[in-house]
This record gives structure tokens, C-alpha cells and sequence, in this order.
């Protein structure tokens, strides 16, 4: 029996199984709108046997986009032409979820198809990007740090794009605080060095990230709702898993149900060794230190793999991402060699099932 194949609930939810789909940016919207090809791309998932899938980083604001052509949920134009997508998504058996980012220091860059790298300047469709303090990521531009009311504005737009992923049918909503976006570099002392109430201290650097789960929460409170965490910084002095097990224990107490457990992306510096599964150890840690459910996620590639780090209880569920896009039936093939017995084949692909 396959425990990668068993479904798992969250609140009154339950997914048909622990093979998900981690959040993969595709650079490829309008004006934050999705096109036909994040149709698509989600279907596809669901259709390979998929239990969740996380649609990409989506920018609650139009300054918390990492490119010009990013995904959002700051207008109800966007809210719209996501329905017909998270219905593709749902009618394939699957179910949907978004990412709610804000990129913060990291903001405005030109997408990997672009040729360029850095910061996109305002005359070319750029904009001033803001952080908690004024250090900029490494060959990007200087950010200007958040005063009270930018805070304020940032958990807000957190608020209403919870509310338009609901109003969208999204069923399940990701706060992003990893990979050196805004939460995370409020997190870290690395690029956190204010002197009020949202530096110093581990309360204060984590008083933002907080208040973005009340805001969400509030505007969605039926949702199953997940953190993504980078567990370490993977440089020294900087954020590490320790400080996301406490973290993530009062992310649970503000009502949090899962926590997608990644790792670095805060400073060009970083030193990480990756290997099939590199990842896993920290996720383990994490939920063992903070006793709350998490995923991991990480060069999990192969569906033996999968099944071991859910059966040998280093998480409940496993994200993948370059697998899905190397093979978006991941989830059959991988039911297939398991030899678990699934009922959600399409039948339109029966004659392949071995």
C-alpha cells in the first residue's frame, strides 16, 4: 500500500494524495493577468494525477511583482480570468491552490526570457521596489525600506487578494514568505536592520509575517492555509531552521495548517551542497521541533523517492516542480510504479496505464 497514494485532509478538504505541485513562476501574464498558458500548464497537472496544485507566485500588488510579467490578484480583471483556470484544475479531480507573494527587494527584474538581468528600469516598465531596510539583493537595485504605512498597505493588499482567490475558487492559498521575497527578508537579520518594531528581535522580524496571516485568514477563514518557509538561509548569521520551527509554531496558533518547508534565495552569498532530496532534512526539523504537519520539497524525483520521505515520516506530503514540467504525468507514472491503485486514470488514457 502506497502512503504517497493516500489522501490527506486539511480542515474539511481532502486531498486525493501526498504527489503535489510546488508554485513554478512562468513569466508569462498580462498586466497580472493569466493567459491560455497557465491554463494549460495547471491542467495538466490534474489531469496527470496530481492531489494539489499551487498555481505561481501571484503579486498581491503591482510593486510586488518579481517581473512585469507576473501573475496577480490585485484586481478583479485578474480574479477573473484565473475562475476558468482553478475550474480546469477542479473538473481534472485535483485541487487548486495560489501562492500570495510579494517579491520586495527582488522585485522588478527582467523575466529569465528576456536576455537581461537585474533590475528593469522605469523607463522600460520598471519600479522603485521596497523592503525592510535599504539593502539591495546583490546586482539589483537599492530598495527603499517600508515606513508604517507601507507596512500597513502590504498586509491590506495580502487581505484582498486572499479574498479574490476565494471569490476565484481557489480552495487552498500559500503565503509566501521564502526564497528572499518580502516576508522573508523581513524574517531575516540578514536583511532586516530596522530599529522599531519589526526589526531586532525574532517577535519583531516575525510581526509582519503575522499580521499577513491575521489579514488572510480574515478574508479567508474556511481555506487551508500554508506557509512556505526557506529553512536556512545557507549563510552565515542569517535565518535558519530553528528560528522557522518557533516561527512556525505561532503561524500555527494564528491558524495556520501546513508549512511548505524550501530553503534560500535571500543573498547571492549562499553556500547550499543539493542532491536528490536535500531539502528534507530541514522540513524533518522543522516539523519535529514545532510538532505542525509540513511538506518537503527539493530534487524529490523519483516516485520511490516520494514514497520514502512520507513513509519514513519526514513530512506528510511531497512538493515536486522540475519533475512535473519534465513529465506533467508524474503523478500516474509514479502511482504506476508504486503499484497503487488509483481510480482517477482519465479514461481517455487507460490504454497506458501499465
Amino acid at each position: 500500500m502506497s502512503i504517497l497514494f493516500t489522501p490527506l485532509s486539511l480542515r474539511d478538504l481532502t486531498l486525493r494524495n501526498r504527489l503535489w505541485v510546488s508554485p513554478m513562476c512562468q513569466y508569462s501574464a498580462v498586466d497580472g493577468v493569466p493567459q491560455e498558458w497557465h491554463h494549460t500548464h495547471l491542467a495538466q497537472f490534474a489531469s496527470g494525477g496530481a492531489g494539489l496544485v499551487i498555481a505561481e507566485a501571484t503579486a498581491v500588488s503591482p510593486e510586488g511583482r518579481i517581473s512585469p510579467e507576473d501573475t496577480g490578484l490585485w484586481t478583479d480583471a485578474q480574479r477573473d480570468a484565473w475562475r476558468p483556470i482553478v475550474a480546469a484544475v477542479r473538473a481534472r479531480g485535483a485541487v487548486a491552490g495560489v501562492q500570495l507573494a510579494h517579491a520586495g527587494r527582488k522585485a522588478s527584474t527582467w523575466s529569465p526570457f528576456s536576455g537581461h538581468r537585474g533590475t528593469v528600469p522605469v523607463a522600460e516598465g520598471g519600479w522603485q521596489t521596497a523592503a525592510p531596510s535599504a539593502i539591495a539583493f546583490e546586482g539589483f537595485d537599492e530598495p527603499i525600506a517600508l515606513d508604517a504605512a507601507g507596512i500597513d498597505r502590504v498586509v491590506t493588499d495580502f487581505g484582498a487578494a486572499a479574498r479574490r482567490a476565494v471569490e476565484a475558487g481557489f480552495e487552498v492559498l500559500e503565503i509566501h514568505a521564502a526564497h528572499g521575497y518580502l516576508l522573508h527578508q523581513f524574517l531575516s537579520p540578514l536583511s532586516n536592520h530596522r530599529g522599531d518594531e519589526y526589526g531586532g528581535s525574532l517577535e519583531n522580524r516575525a510581526r509582519l509575517l503575522l499580521r499577513v496571516i491575521d489579514a488572510v485568514r480574515d478574508a479567508a477563514p474556511a481555506a487551508p492555509l500554508l506557509v512556505r518557509f526557506s529553512a536556512t538561509d545557507w549563510a552565515e548569521g542569517g535565518w535558519d531552521a530553528d528560528q522557522t520551527a518557533t516561527v512556525a509554531r505561532w503561524a500555527a496558533d494564528r491558524g495556520v495548517d501546513f508549512f511548505d518547508i524550501s530553503s534560500g534565495g535571500l543573498v547571492a552569498h549562499q553556500r547550499i551542497t543539493t542532491g536528490p532530496g536535500y531539502q528534507v532534512d530541514l522540513a524533518a526539523h522543522v516539523a519535529r521541533v514545532a510538532g505542525v504537519p509540513v511538506s518537503a520539497v527539493g530534487m524529490i524525483d523519483d516516485a520511490a523517492h516520494a514514497e520514502k520521505v512520507v513513509a519514513d515520516g519526514h513530512a506528510l506530503a511531497v512538493m515536486a516542480g522540475r519533475e512535473w514540467l519534465r513529465d506533467p504525468h508524474y503523478g500516474l507514472r509514479a502511482a504506476a510504479e508504486l503499484g497503487a491503485d488509483i481510480d482517477y486514470w482519465p479514461k481517455q488514457y487507460l490504454r497506458a496505464r501499465a
